[in-house]
């Protein structure tokens, strides 16, 4: 913007100033029928649709998995994607939106341009643009992610009913023993400590799991008390990851 459009903008806004309207009562009455229309949509919400009423809580239960509410779903995403690098969590989660807080506050300041268009404002469009859509990603995919303590495969084609059963009953030992603590098996697990199992039978034959299972390689732990206490479980378990193809 050159000097002469810059003082044509200030003679227009000038004029503007002078003819426009008070804040009080124009203003204030519009801000008012905006807040009585949104409280009588949640009302209605509320009314029609109602609250979800879950399960009471058992502080002894070990499957249960928490979820924040969905408009934290984004930070709960960036949480999961970071567990990797510990080092970096702070900074993802609190750094990176306490900064970007501070410079939407301050952008009066720094921002100031006469410009009201958006399409002339490139910065700020694309800034703007790549947040709305990082965070709208983020909430999908946070909304998306698997349960950590249980295992949602279809059983491998081709299987029989009894080997069908087996696959259910090997995944219910997966979700009991917090095997996706550190590994992933589809859509759920975490990725790391442990290297995905998802294919996990094509790399070792039942017998290599069940020596694995029983002598594994720290951090890992054990499962040989599995195998002495509950042998049934940890066949399940061994056909299970085997079948993991």
């Amino acid at each position: 913007m050159n000097q002469a459009e810059k003082e044509q903008y200030l003679r227009e806004y000038s004029i503007l100033k002078n003819q426009g309207k008070p804040f009080f009562p124009y203003a204030v009455a519009k801000d008012a029928v905006m807040s009585l229309i949104v409280m009588l949509v949640i009302i209605f919400l509320s009314l029609e649709f109602g609250a979800e009423i879950l399960p009471q809580v058992n502080p002894t239960t070990t499957t249960y998995v928490p979820r924040p509410d969905w408009y934290f779903f984004f930070l709960f995403e960036v949480l999961r994607v970071m567990r990797n690098a510990p080092k970096f969590t702070d900074m993802a989660t609190i750094g990176v939106p306490t900064i970007c807080m501070i410079l939407l506050f301050l952008l009066p300041l720094y921002d100031r341009s006469p410009e009201r268009l958006i399409t002339r404002r490139p910065i700020a469009l694309s800034a703007g643009l790549a947040t709305i859509i990082a965070m709208a990603y983020l909430t999908y995919t946070g909304a998306n992610t698997g349960s950590p303590n249980s295992v949602s495969l279809a059983p491998p084609s081709g299987l029989s009913a009894a080997e069908k059963a087996t696959f259910r009953a090997g995944e219910i030992v997966v979700g009991e023993s917090g095997c996706l603590a550190c590994h992933v098996i589809g859509d759920n697990g975490n990725n790391g400590p442990g290297p995905p199992l998802t294919r996990i039978g094509l790399t070792l034959r039942p017998g290599g799991i069940a020596a694995t299972l029983r002598n594994p390689t720290a951090p890992m732990p054990s499962f040989k008390n599995l195998a002495l206490q509950s042998p049934k479980k940890f066949q399940n378990l061994v056909e299970f990851l085997s079948m993991l193809q």
